[in-house]
């Protein structure tokens, strides 16, 4: 008793210590006389069945598309079917507690993922989870992963350029900021390696990247986020995993958190880039979904809402006008083709909704042509807009020289014997080739590529034997970093700096 007694004089004596709080009793009082009694209705759902990442839930007849479900284990799930008796709930997360009979109640609220500069050299998953082993992420601020698309009154024209680094995308395949360019190939023909060498080329470039890995291999994301830490890249990117291994829910969200990220941004008036590695599997993953909750299948077995879903994902990358804070979107999608196939269902779609494609030749690839992309098959709609005046002039002289090699190239595998000038095209346009060849993870810079640009149109490289033509764009490059030119300067000051720069080289 003794000991009881004695603890609780401490809190007796702090009690005497200090006047009564009247404030909040009074307003407890006032509470208690506002409140009447009332029936309350809360609905209380029941799961029905499990499986493949799905719950079918019956008793939640107010439900709402996309409404975020809380089980009473602990795990979450997202409203992704109505129907008359339940409603079909994908998985985000979930215990092994989870079965039939478990309560389940609405949220009230969309999903959403935590934004802002905390994500910077950060790895998530799509629901912000950290993966990297730091510390967790604030709730400071968040944005819902599905949000409407910017209003045609807010969109800017694609007026910058957004520069990758690569000599045949930067001269004849431009991209501007708030551009959506689509990359698309067979697999292994060096689509994922070019995305992560425009991000890394940003560096300097105040754009803000986020790499969305749908779908891959554990040993792939680390390769690339390895790549990317070790060009010091990480630094300005957020990469958002869902990996192959994780459930169908996860890696059908996955790019729209990217999405929300990059788009907290945008409308902060900053520069984006987003890559989404790739939209293939993501198709499939929402194909799966789909077939789990008997949605009826359409052509390929995809729903007939898959152009939708892309649509209204890609719309989201833009260009803003300046009084909507003058940011920009720029999306990087990956698709995957089969032998080569760009008529297929989900490439078509994603053509037709993207301002321009990349197409990587497993042929050229098979013949050493790095990075393996087909001019004759790769548009920009719109970044020639964006692109500088003189590098436009100077790469229009040469990709007509380009596609003219291409075409005459085919006559000589018949063996046929040419004309001297139609000869000397082609030994033009095999020279051209080897200029266009570049090693990955080696970004250029801009003004190297005006550098090449006014040595080819000038005759400079004309001379140059083929097993050489790596020691004279070497040249170049080193004159680039040391002098340091800028685009705005003159013609003829170009021409005598670059055949200063080449001196030497000719024969």
């Amino acid at each position: 008793m003794s000991s009881s007694s004695s603890r609780r004089q401490p809190s007796l004596r702090a009690a005497h210590s200090h006047p009564p709080r009247v404030a909040p009793l009074a307003a407890q009082a006032a509470r208690l006389d506002r409140y009447r009694f009332r029936p309350r209705l809360s609905e209380q759902g029941t799961v029905a069945s499990i499986g493949d990442g799905i719950a079918w839930v019956t008793g939640l007849p107010s439900a709402a598309m996309s409404e975020v479900i809380d089980f009473e284990d602990g795990s979450r799930g997202l409203v992704f079917q109505l129907e008359e008796t339940r409603i079909g709930v994908i998985l985000l997360t979930d215990t092994a507690r989870l079965t039939a009979g478990t309560i389940a109640h609405l949220s009230g609220n969309q999903l959403s993922i935590t934004v802002g500069d905390q994500l910077l050299g950060r790895v998530v998953d799509p629901l912000g989870m950290p993966l990297d082993g730091g510390g967790p992420t604030t709730d400071s601020a968040r944005r819902n992963l599905q949000s409407s698309s910017p209003p045609i009154i807010a969109r800017d024209y694609v007026a910058r350029p957004l520069y990758t680094g690569n000599k045949i995308v930067d001269t004849l395949i431009p991209i501007g900021r708030g551009q959506r360019q689509l990359l698309i190939g067979d697999n292994g023909t060096g689509k994922t390696s070019l995305a992560l060498d425009t991000v890394i080329n940003q560096a300097g470039q105040d754009v803000l990247c986020v790499v969305v890995l749908i779908g891959q291999k554990r040993s792939a994301v680390v390769d690339a986020i390895d790549t990317l830490r070790e060009a010091g890249a990480l630094a300005y990117t957020t990469v958002v995993v869902a990996e192959a291994t994780a459930a169908p829910g996860l890696r059908y969200l996955a790019p729209y958190a990217g999405c929300a990220v990059a788009e907290t941004w945008m409308w902060e008036g900053k520069d984006t880039l987003v890559v989404y590695d790739d939209l293939t599997t993501h198709a499939r993953s929402y194909r799966e979904l789909s077939l789990l909750l008997r949605r009826p299948p359409g052509r390929e077995a995809y729903p007939g809402d898959i152009f939708h879903i892309h649509a209204t994902l890609l719309e989201r990358a833009t260009c803003l006008l300046p009084g909507h804070g003058g940011g920009s979107m720029t999306a990087l999608p990956v698709v995957e083709t089969q032998q080569g196939e760009i008529a297929a269902y989900i490439p078509t779609n994603l053509i037709s909704i993207t301002d321009g494609q990349i197409y990587f030749d497993p042929a050229l690839f098979s013949r050493a042509f790095l990075p393996a992309i087909d001019v004759s098959k790769s548009v920009s709609r719109i970044g020639g807009n964006a692109q500088h005046p003189s590098i436009k002039h100077e790469a229009g002289r040469m990709k007509l020289d380009y596609l003219q090699f291409l075409e005459l190239e085919v006559f000589t595998r018949f063996g046929a014997r040419l004309e001297a000038t139609i000869e000397k095209r082609i030994r033009l346009g095999r020279l051209l080739r080897e200029v266009l060849k570049q090693d990955r993870r080696a970004p250029l810079p801009i003004e190297f590529q005006m550098a090449w640009l006014v040595a080819y149109n000038d005759g400079l490289l004309d001379s140059v034997q083929p097993d050489r033509v790596g020691e004279a764009l070497e040249k170049l490059l080193q004159w680039v970093r040391t002098a340091q030119p800028a685009l705005t300067e003159s013609r003829d000051r170009w021409t005598a700096a670059v055949h200063d720069a080449l001196e030497g080289m000719t024969t």
